[in-house]
């Protein structure tokens, strides 16, 4: 069942001890009236994976809950955030190789954020992370609470 949502402000970020190691990723959106809580994690992966997985799983969220809504999208990752609107129409347009003609790591993260971000109305934005924003901070928590779910 799809919801009538208007806006949806999303927090994201992920979380690695070791890198590689394992990690969790966690996503917050603020919806009108109340919020969804979303976190999970891997046993072996690398911070800029469960970067991508935070995003991922919250712009699926919408997709199944609130597919018109307009979504900001907050990271404290400038991989993803410039890695999404900067980078990938190059790296498509290379066969998914970098500018130094080498295979673009995490392709397969990267080609699912993309089709998520074409479904979806998103607006990327940076945040300074561990900067006291509250919205970052539940993120870092929920992603530290993914990558303590491993361990369970």
């Amino acid at each position: 069942m799809t919801v009538e949502i208007t806006q949806i402000e999303v927090f994201t970020d992920g979380a690695c001890r070791g890198n590689p190691g394992p990690g969790g990723w966690g996503a917050l959106l603020l919806l009108p009236g109340r919020v969804e809580e979303l976190c999970g994690g891997e046993r072996n992966t690398t911070n800029n994976q469960m970067e991508l997985q935070g995003a991922i799983e919250a712009l699926q969220w919408i997709a199944k809950q609130a597919p018109a809504a307009k979504v900001v999208l907050h990271t404290d990752s400038n991989y993803v955030k410039n890695g999404i609107t900067e980078w990938i129409q190059g790296w498509k347009l290379r066969g998914w190789r970098t500018a130094a003609k080498q295979p673009v790591k995490n392709q397969q993260h990267w080609q699912e954020l993309d089709a998520l971000n074409q479904s979806l109305a998103v607006d990327w934005r940076w945040i300074k992370g561990h900067a006291g924003h509250d919205g970052n901070e539940r993120a870092d928590q929920l992603a530290n609470r993914g990558l303590d779910s491993v361990f369970k």
